[in-house]
């Protein structure tokens, strides 16, 4: 049986509520990061709202008239982390403005390379979940994903589950007589995403993550292009 007690797992709950006001997305937050810790996962979360990050595509907004900005410390979290859950509600059948600040600000923290001259988030996996009650769990999910893989993120099968209500006005995720918690398909989705990602995630690890050979950016700035050095034309 895989032993998953030296991965760890950060939860950004991307909800437009400031704590400690009820989110139904930390439902889905509690439920994956349960299913991680009965198999030794450390998990820990934040919701991105709590901090004000500023908008922007640096690393650092300050100087860029911003005058505090936390998002330097909050993305050592990440770097910390084997595996990242992106977390957040739909609103106009789309991800939140939260979700889209912090997916930017991520984008910029990405241009960091490793040891291998690798993006820093080559080696880290990814998945997300999403809560509402309107349509676009799939559509979220599918701009979510494609995000965290093109700043590093390895992303597993199924590593995306979410919960839908009512179509319009009706009861949320954690709201009495929902149905919620209870709904098997959620469950399952949910539990085979976190499996998913435990079992990619140790799989990276203890094989020392992705060769540098072909995708390192320092290699290439030296002349070192494997593969492609030998096309002698390719049109």
């Amino acid at each position: 049986m895989a032993q998953f007690n030296e991965l760890s797992a950060l939860f950004i709950n991307c909800t437009l509520k400031k704590s400690p006001e009820l989110s139904h997305t930390d439902g889905l937050i509690s439920l994956a990061s349960k299913v991680m810790q009965t198999q030794g996962v450390n998990t820990t979360s934040f919701r991105a709202v709590d901090y004000d990050i500023p908008p922007g595509i640096q690393h650092d907004m300050r100087g860029k008239g911003y005058d505090s900005d936390p998002w330097p410390e909050l993305s050592e979290q990440l770097l910390a982390a084997d595996i990242l859950v992106m977390c957040g509600p739909i609103w106009l059948a789309e991800n939140s403005s939260v979700m889209r600040i912090v997916l930017e600000r991520m984008y910029a923290t990405s241009s960091a390379l490793n040891e291998k001259g690798q993006f820093k988030m080559y080696g880290k996996v990814a998945g997300t979940l999403v809560s509402g009650n309107e349509d676009g769990v799939k559509h979220a999910s599918m701009g979510n994903l494609f995000a965290l893989q093109h700043i590093g993120y390895t992303i597993p099968p199924q590593a995306d589950a979410g919960w839908l209500g009512t179509i319009g006005p009706g009861k949320s995720y954690l709201d009495e007589g929902s149905g919620g918690p209870e709904n098997d398909f959620t469950n399952r989705n949910t539990t085979t995403m976190v499996w998913n990602l435990m079992y990619l995630a140790k799989l990276l690890k203890d094989n020392h993550f992705f060769p540098q050979k072909g995708n390192s950016r320092s290699d290439w700035e030296n002349g070192i292009k494997p593969g492609f050095d030998q096309i002698d034309k390719w049109f």
